[in-house]
Protein backbone atom coordinates (compact mmCIF):
# COMPACT_ATOMS: atom_id res chain seq x y z
CA UNK A 1 0.00 0.00 0.00
CA UNK A 2 1.64 3.54 -0.90
CA UNK A 3 2.10 5.83 1.86
CA UNK A 4 0.39 9.54 0.96
CA UNK A 5 2.39 11.74 0.08
CA UNK A 6 2.84 15.14 2.40
CA UNK A 7 1.04 18.17 0.86
CA UNK A 8 3.77 21.07 1.10
CA UNK A 9 2.49 24.77 0.29
CA UNK A 10 4.71 27.49 -0.42
CA UNK A 11 3.74 30.81 -0.09
CA UNK A 12 5.47 33.68 -1.78
CA UNK A 13 5.40 37.14 -0.60
CA UNK A 14 5.09 39.72 -3.13
CA UNK A 15 7.26 42.78 -3.79
CA UNK A 16 4.84 45.20 -2.67
CA UNK A 17 3.28 43.64 -0.18
CA UNK A 18 2.89 44.91 2.94
CA UNK A 19 2.62 48.33 4.82
CA UNK A 20 5.28 50.75 3.95
CA UNK A 21 4.48 53.68 6.43
CA UNK A 22 4.35 57.22 6.28
CA UNK A 23 8.22 57.88 5.40
CA UNK A 24 6.81 59.03 1.60
CA UNK A 25 4.47 61.35 2.96
CA UNK A 26 6.97 63.59 4.56
CA UNK A 27 9.14 63.58 1.82
CA UNK A 28 6.18 65.07 -0.47
CA UNK A 29 5.67 67.47 2.64
CA UNK A 30 9.95 68.42 2.46
CA UNK A 31 9.27 68.84 -1.17
CA UNK A 32 6.16 70.63 -1.50
CA UNK A 33 7.56 73.20 1.15
CA UNK A 34 10.39 73.90 -0.59
CA UNK A 35 8.64 74.56 -3.75
CA UNK A 36 6.12 77.35 -1.82
CA UNK A 37 9.21 78.76 -0.63
CA UNK A 38 10.90 79.28 -4.94
CA UNK A 39 7.73 80.70 -5.40
CA UNK A 40 7.28 83.24 -2.85
CA UNK A 41 11.25 84.30 -2.80
CA UNK A 42 10.36 84.86 -6.98
CA UNK A 43 7.44 86.69 -6.02
CA UNK A 44 9.25 89.04 -4.13
CA UNK A 45 12.35 89.45 -6.54
CA UNK A 46 9.52 90.72 -8.88
CA UNK A 47 7.78 92.92 -6.25
CA UNK A 48 8.12 96.34 -5.42
CA UNK A 49 10.22 98.00 -2.75
CA UNK A 50 7.54 99.06 -0.38
CA UNK A 51 6.27 95.63 -0.60
CA UNK A 52 9.67 94.06 -0.12
CA UNK A 53 9.58 96.23 2.76
CA UNK A 54 6.42 95.19 4.06
CA UNK A 55 7.16 92.12 4.61
CA UNK A 56 10.46 91.90 5.86
CA UNK A 57 9.12 94.41 7.93
CA UNK A 58 6.49 91.76 9.12
CA UNK A 59 8.47 88.95 9.86
CA UNK A 60 10.94 91.32 12.11
CA UNK A 61 7.75 93.11 13.99
CA UNK A 62 4.61 91.17 13.18
CA UNK A 63 2.68 93.52 15.57
CA UNK A 64 3.99 96.63 14.43
CA UNK A 65 6.51 97.56 11.39
CA UNK A 66 4.33 96.23 9.11
CA UNK A 67 1.31 98.24 9.87
CA UNK A 68 3.62 101.10 9.23
CA UNK A 69 4.82 100.16 6.25
CA UNK A 70 2.03 99.14 4.25
CA UNK A 71 1.89 96.65 1.51
CA UNK A 72 0.59 99.39 -1.38
CA UNK A 73 -0.93 102.63 -1.62
CA UNK A 74 -4.64 101.19 -1.38
CA UNK A 75 -6.14 102.36 2.25
CA UNK A 76 -2.46 103.26 3.36
CA UNK A 77 -2.79 107.34 2.89
CA UNK A 78 -3.28 107.76 6.41
CA UNK A 79 0.01 106.35 7.09
CA UNK A 80 1.87 106.79 3.78
CA UNK A 81 3.19 110.63 4.27
CA UNK A 82 5.34 112.09 1.49
CA UNK A 83 8.17 113.28 3.19
CA UNK A 84 11.83 114.23 1.42
CA UNK A 85 12.96 110.23 2.99
CA UNK A 86 10.27 108.25 1.27
CA UNK A 87 9.55 110.34 -2.31
CA UNK A 88 11.19 107.48 -4.61
CA UNK A 89 8.46 104.95 -2.91
CA UNK A 90 5.73 107.39 -4.05
CA UNK A 91 7.29 107.47 -7.59
CA UNK A 92 8.06 103.38 -8.04
CA UNK A 93 3.97 103.62 -6.83
CA UNK A 94 2.78 105.69 -9.73
CA UNK A 95 5.04 104.20 -12.14
CA UNK A 96 3.72 100.58 -11.12
CA UNK A 97 0.28 102.05 -11.50
CA UNK A 98 0.41 103.82 -15.01
CA UNK A 99 2.18 100.49 -16.59
CA UNK A 100 -1.71 99.09 -16.18
CA UNK A 101 -2.86 101.77 -18.50
CA UNK A 102 -3.54 100.06 -22.44
CA UNK A 103 -0.90 102.50 -24.30
CA UNK A 104 1.57 102.98 -21.44
CA UNK A 105 4.63 102.06 -23.93
CA UNK A 106 3.53 104.59 -26.35
CA UNK A 107 3.32 107.04 -23.72
CA UNK A 108 6.07 106.51 -21.17
CA UNK A 109 8.88 108.61 -23.18
CA UNK A 110 6.30 111.43 -22.97
CA UNK A 111 5.78 111.07 -18.95
CA UNK A 112 8.58 112.15 -16.74
CA UNK A 113 8.80 112.15 -12.88
CA UNK A 114 11.84 113.89 -11.28
CA UNK A 115 12.37 114.35 -7.65
CA UNK A 116 13.06 118.39 -6.99
CA UNK A 117 12.82 120.95 -3.95
CA UNK A 118 9.84 121.39 -4.16
CA UNK A 119 8.45 117.67 -4.08
CA UNK A 120 7.80 114.99 -6.79
CA UNK A 121 7.43 116.61 -10.37
CA UNK A 122 5.14 114.90 -12.78
CA UNK A 123 5.85 116.29 -16.29
CA UNK A 124 3.29 115.10 -19.10
CA UNK A 125 4.87 116.35 -22.53
CA UNK A 126 3.08 116.52 -25.62
CA UNK A 127 4.03 115.99 -29.49
CA UNK A 128 4.08 117.15 -32.47
CA UNK A 129 0.72 115.58 -33.06
CA UNK A 130 -0.70 116.47 -29.70
CA UNK A 131 -0.03 113.44 -26.79
CA UNK A 132 -2.64 114.20 -24.02
CA UNK A 133 -4.57 117.47 -25.50
CA UNK A 134 -6.11 118.35 -29.10
CA UNK A 135 -3.22 120.19 -30.58
CA UNK A 136 -3.81 123.84 -30.20
CA UNK A 137 -6.67 122.91 -27.50
CA UNK A 138 -7.30 122.74 -24.08
CA UNK A 139 -9.46 119.35 -24.56
CA UNK A 140 -8.07 116.56 -23.24
CA UNK A 141 -7.89 112.90 -25.74
CA UNK A 142 -8.29 109.25 -24.35
CA UNK A 143 -5.06 109.33 -23.16
CA UNK A 144 -4.79 112.20 -21.35
CA UNK A 145 -8.00 111.51 -19.72
CA UNK A 146 -6.85 108.01 -18.75
CA UNK A 147 -3.60 108.99 -17.66
CA UNK A 148 -4.69 111.79 -15.43
CA UNK A 149 -7.68 109.58 -13.53
CA UNK A 150 -4.71 107.12 -13.24
CA UNK A 151 -2.56 109.77 -11.34
CA UNK A 152 -5.83 111.00 -9.51
CA UNK A 153 -6.37 107.70 -7.98
CA UNK A 154 -3.02 107.43 -6.52
CA UNK A 155 -2.42 110.88 -5.41
CA UNK A 156 -5.69 111.12 -4.11
CA UNK A 157 -5.18 108.84 -1.25
CA UNK A 158 -1.58 111.31 0.08
CA UNK A 159 -2.16 114.34 2.55
CA UNK A 160 0.19 116.63 0.14
CA UNK A 161 -0.72 119.07 -1.47
CA UNK A 162 -0.74 118.94 -5.15
CA UNK A 163 -0.16 122.39 -7.19
CA UNK A 164 -0.36 122.03 -11.38
CA UNK A 165 1.11 124.25 -14.30
CA UNK A 166 0.67 124.52 -17.67
CA UNK A 167 3.55 125.12 -20.53
CA UNK A 168 3.84 125.89 -24.32
CA UNK A 169 6.33 126.24 -26.91
CA UNK A 170 6.96 129.72 -28.00
CA UNK A 171 5.27 129.34 -31.12
CA UNK A 172 2.39 132.45 -30.79
CA UNK A 173 -1.06 132.52 -31.90
CA UNK A 174 -2.44 134.56 -34.74
CA UNK A 175 -1.74 138.22 -33.79
CA UNK A 176 -4.88 138.84 -34.11
CA UNK A 177 -5.92 136.33 -31.92
CA UNK A 178 -7.48 136.93 -28.64
CA UNK A 179 -6.33 133.95 -27.54
CA UNK A 180 -2.68 132.99 -26.99
CA UNK A 181 -0.54 130.86 -25.27
CA UNK A 182 -0.77 132.72 -21.93
CA UNK A 183 -4.88 131.49 -22.10
CA UNK A 184 -3.76 128.55 -23.54
CA UNK A 185 -1.72 126.88 -20.79
CA UNK A 186 -3.86 128.06 -18.08
CA UNK A 187 -6.54 126.33 -19.73
CA UNK A 188 -4.90 123.39 -19.95
CA UNK A 189 -4.09 123.26 -16.27
CA UNK A 190 -7.21 124.05 -15.08
CA UNK A 191 -8.57 120.65 -17.41
CA UNK A 192 -6.79 118.85 -15.93
CA UNK A 193 -7.47 119.90 -12.46
CA UNK A 194 -11.20 119.04 -12.84
CA UNK A 195 -10.59 115.62 -14.23
CA UNK A 196 -8.85 114.96 -11.07
CA UNK A 197 -10.62 116.50 -8.91
CA UNK A 198 -13.52 114.32 -10.67
CA UNK A 199 -11.80 111.62 -9.87
CA UNK A 200 -10.09 111.33 -6.72
CA UNK A 201 -8.51 114.52 -6.02
CA UNK A 202 -9.89 116.08 -2.73
CA UNK A 203 -10.93 119.67 -3.16
CA UNK A 204 -8.99 120.97 -1.12
CA UNK A 205 -6.00 119.64 -1.97
CA UNK A 206 -4.85 121.34 -5.34
CA UNK A 207 -3.28 124.52 -3.75
CA UNK A 208 -2.05 126.67 -7.46
CA UNK A 209 -3.16 126.70 -11.19
CA UNK A 210 -0.84 128.20 -12.84
CA UNK A 211 -0.31 128.84 -16.64
CA UNK A 212 3.41 130.11 -17.62
CA UNK A 213 2.96 130.08 -21.22
CA UNK A 214 6.38 130.07 -22.91
CA UNK A 215 8.31 131.81 -19.75
CA UNK A 216 9.89 128.46 -18.65
CA UNK A 217 10.82 126.39 -21.61
CA UNK A 218 12.22 122.78 -21.30
CA UNK A 219 14.64 123.01 -24.09
CA UNK A 220 16.11 126.39 -24.16
CA UNK A 221 17.84 125.63 -26.99
CA UNK A 222 14.98 124.87 -28.99
CA UNK A 223 12.26 127.23 -28.24
CA UNK A 224 9.66 125.77 -30.63
CA UNK A 225 10.06 122.19 -29.74
CA UNK A 226 6.85 120.44 -28.96
CA UNK A 227 8.25 118.92 -26.03
CA UNK A 228 8.08 122.38 -24.50
CA UNK A 229 4.48 122.04 -24.37
CA UNK A 230 3.39 119.92 -21.31
CA UNK A 231 1.32 120.42 -17.85
CA UNK A 232 3.44 119.12 -14.78
CA UNK A 233 1.93 117.68 -11.25
CA UNK A 234 3.53 118.94 -8.19
CA UNK A 235 2.76 116.92 -4.87
CA UNK A 236 4.36 118.81 -2.72
CA UNK A 237 6.48 117.45 0.50
CA UNK A 238 4.90 117.57 3.95
CA UNK A 239 7.17 119.34 6.49
CA UNK A 240 6.99 117.84 9.76
CA UNK A 241 7.94 119.53 12.78
CA UNK A 242 9.04 118.10 15.73
CA UNK A 243 7.80 119.53 19.57
CA UNK A 244 11.16 121.43 20.23
CA UNK A 245 10.65 123.34 16.39
CA UNK A 246 7.28 124.21 18.16
CA UNK A 247 8.58 125.56 21.32
CA UNK A 248 11.42 127.47 19.28
CA UNK A 249 8.88 129.11 16.99
CA UNK A 250 6.95 130.12 19.95
CA UNK A 251 6.95 134.20 20.73
CA UNK A 252 8.33 135.54 23.92
CA UNK A 253 4.79 137.13 24.68
CA UNK A 254 3.40 133.46 24.22
CA UNK A 255 6.12 131.68 26.36
CA UNK A 256 5.38 134.31 29.43
CA UNK A 257 1.96 133.66 28.98
CA UNK A 258 2.27 130.21 29.35
CA UNK A 259 4.88 130.38 32.12
CA UNK A 260 2.43 132.95 33.94
CA UNK A 261 -0.33 130.86 33.50
CA UNK A 262 1.39 126.95 35.02
CA UNK A 263 1.99 129.38 38.14
CA UNK A 264 -0.20 128.54 41.40
CA UNK A 265 -3.04 130.69 41.98
CA UNK A 266 -2.40 133.23 45.42
CA UNK A 267 -4.84 131.90 47.97
CA UNK A 268 -8.53 134.18 48.51
CA UNK A 269 -7.64 136.09 51.76
CA UNK A 270 -10.75 135.05 54.42
CA UNK A 271 -13.52 137.13 54.62
CA UNK A 272 -14.21 138.47 58.15
CA UNK A 273 -18.06 139.17 57.80
CA UNK A 274 -17.55 142.63 58.52
CA UNK A 275 -18.00 145.67 56.06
Amino acid sequence: MDKTRPIIIIKKKGGHGGHHGGAWKVAYADFVTAMMALFIVLWLLNSSKQVQEAVGGYFKDPTGTSKKVGSNMVGSGENFTLTRDNMPKLKEQLQMAMRQMSDFEKLKSHIEMTVTSDGLRIELSESATGTFFDSGSAKLNGDGRELLITLAQEVGKLPNKLSIEGHTDAQPYSASANYGNWELSTDRANAARRLMQGNGIRADQVTQVRGFADQQLRKLEAPLDPANRRISLIVQYIVKKDKDDDEDTKSPAESKQTAEGSQPSAPAEKSSGKD
